[in-house]
């Protein structure tokens, strides 16, 4: 299953350096994917927990089906390629760009744009469209009902299309994709789970006590360690490499 952002720009002749480029921007955002999955643990604990009760159990429960029926049931493509398209339609629209003509099919999809970058090449691999949908209806109706008591519900209803998405998303990744191969493995790959993880860090924040000075408190010192980490394991490295480097040296 392959997808694509089509547009209408001439290929760029320096598509090898940018990618190069890329890579390097991918190693060197590699300490911030560990520290911002600290981070996302520690606020993990910090939710508050209910003592019983549906509410607690709906979204877990509601992304275990989903994830279980992946596994069981005819794997819905054709529903997945439409959010696929209109993901990178959405955020082409947020990006300025002019959305033409869209494909959609069982076994891949495209849609024109008048432009693109790398946010709007990968965004379906890191923005649930399903998910979005359902809490923007949930928070729209919210202003003229109370839905309290249906928030159990809403809650699987999260939970089964954030499962949606995470398991189409790592299936998708174990091939060939040329939203990812444009911008490189690599750097594509760190985007994707940097910015999941920023999305999964905005939800916990909105429903929970987590505050974002609090979670910007909890992320600065990690990154800070971390790549005060990175530099020591290089330097390490080098001076262990640097008597071998320097024998092969021409005199």
């Amino acid at each position: 299953m392959f997808f694509g952002v089509s547009t209408s720009i001439d290929p760029d002749s320096f598509s090898r350096v940018k990618k190069f480029l890329k890579f390097l921007i991918g190693l060197f955002l590699l300490p911030l994917c560990w520290a911002f999955s600290k981070v996302i643990f520690s606020l993990l604990q910090s939710l508050p927990a209910e003592s019983s009760g549906w509410t607690i159990w709906a979204l877990p429960a509601g992304f275990a089906v989903s994830v279980l029926g992946f596994f069981v049931l005819p794997r819905p493509f054709r529903t997945y390629v439409l959010a696929h398209e209109l993901t990178h339609a959405f955020w082409g629209m947020l990006m300025g760009a002019k959305v033409g003509k869209m494909k959609v099919g069982k076994t891949g999809g495209h849609v024109m744009l008048s432009k693109s970058n790398f946010i709007i090449s990968l965004a379906p691999y890191f923005f649930p469209f399903y998910t979005g949908l359902v809490i923007a209806l949930w928070y729209g109706a919210g202003f003229f009902f109370d839905l309290s008591m249906y928030e159990p519900s809403w809650l699987a209803a999260i939970g089964l299309t954030w499962g949606f998405h995470v398991t189409f998303t790592v299936y998708l990744l174990s091939q060939h994709q040329p939203d990812v191969q444009e911008n490189g493995r690599l750097f594509s790959y760190v985007i994707i789970y940097l910015a999941n993880l920023f999305f999964v860090a905005l939800w916990m924040i909105a429903i929970g006590t987590p505050t974002c000075l609090g979670a910007w408190e909890l992320l600065r010192p990690e990154v800070l360690a971390d790549y005060a980490a990175a530099r020591s394991t290089i330097l390490v490295g080098w001076n262990f490499l640097k008597p071998a480097f320097n024998a092969r040296q021409p005199r």
